[in-house]
């Protein structure tokens, strides 16, 4: 069997089992186990396929066949510059939080402008995803990648060996937020960023969604708004006089948390993401608590 034949097969098996993107499940899943990517791939579909990677394609195609998201069964997903490892213990990267990397880079790039030195926390990290690429995309930069579950923090220390030499300043820590932040960098820290879990329970969401991605990571408490507001209160000291807080949210949900950044950063932003919704909250200039 050609590799064009198998594709076409699995695309016919993806549609009657009502999977969306039949085609785009099928070609990842082919690029996966063949290793070809780009105009390699085309050059593959005219090729025989072995059966070593016959049995690998079977493997990969009855998990999707059986509705899980393709990221996870890819196990690997990109997120901006990076190719992350990612499976049911993390939350799947998302566009949405990609911009909310691209502010925290921008944060981050401002204060080391005229304070250079301070590290950065990604607070509830999950894969990785918004701590890496800040290690990665401004180089030097000391991070620090939090999680309240270990079995997440797994899956960032294994993207933290693959990010090559910025590795060596990054580093990870369990805890429930700001407890897994050590006491020293209290005040000293440039740049804090968060994508926590900010779903009401009370909210109907994919079904997909619910049944794979880990339930510690989607829902929080108070109408979804505990662990935002839990940020962006407790931000104010653990930063420097310049530093900011960057914190992903439902747009729902910026209206009362622009309320409460505002209560304690001298200077906060809304900003959307790419479908023009409101998603996240830069708050700089933290006030300082007596």
């Amino acid at each position: 069997m050609l590799w064009s034949e198998l594709i076409a097969d699995a695309v016919v098996r993806l549609r009657a089992a009502k999977i969306p993107d039949p085609e785009a499940s099928a070609k990842w899943i082919g690029q996966k186990v063949s290793g070809a990517e780009g105009v390699e791939w085309f050059d593959q579909l005219s090729s025989l396929v072995t059966a070593r990677h016959a049995a690998g394609f079977d493997r990969l195609l009855e998990r999707r066949l059986g509705g899980e998201p393709l990221q996870y069964v890819l196990s690997q997903w990109s997120f901006r510059t990076l190719d992350l490892f990612i499976d049911h213990r993390v939350l799947i990267p998302r566009p949405e939080t990609e911009v909310v990397a691209g502010l925290a880079i921008d944060e981050v790039r401002r204060v080391r402008s005229e304070w250079p030195g301070h590290p950065v926390v990604d607070l509830g990290t999950g894969s990785g995803a918004i701590g890496l690429s800040i290690a990665v995309e401004v180089p030097g930069t000391d991070v620090w990648l939090t999680d309240v579950s270990e079995q997440a923090l797994q899956v960032a220390r294994a993207n933290i060996a693959g990010i090559g030499r910025a590795a060596s300043n990054v580093r990870a820590s369990h805890g429930d937020w700001f407890e897994a932040v050590p006491l020293d960098l209290r005040g000293k820290l440039s740049v804090i960023a968060s994508n926590p879990p900010y779903v009401d329970r009370a909210e109907p969401i994919e079904s997909q969604v619910q049944q794979w991605e880990p339930e510690l990571a989607l829902f929080a408490e108070h109408n979804g708004l505990a662990a935002v507001e839990h940020i962006l209160v407790g931000s104010a000291e653990w930063l420097i006089p310049s530093g900011a807080v960057v914190v992903e949210m439902s747009p729902q949900q910026v209206p009362a948390m622009v309320d409460v950044a505002g209560q304690n950063f001298g200077e906060v932003e809304v900003r959307q993401d790419m479908a023009g919704r409101d998603r996240a909250i830069v708050a700089r200039s933290p006030k300082r608590l007596s």
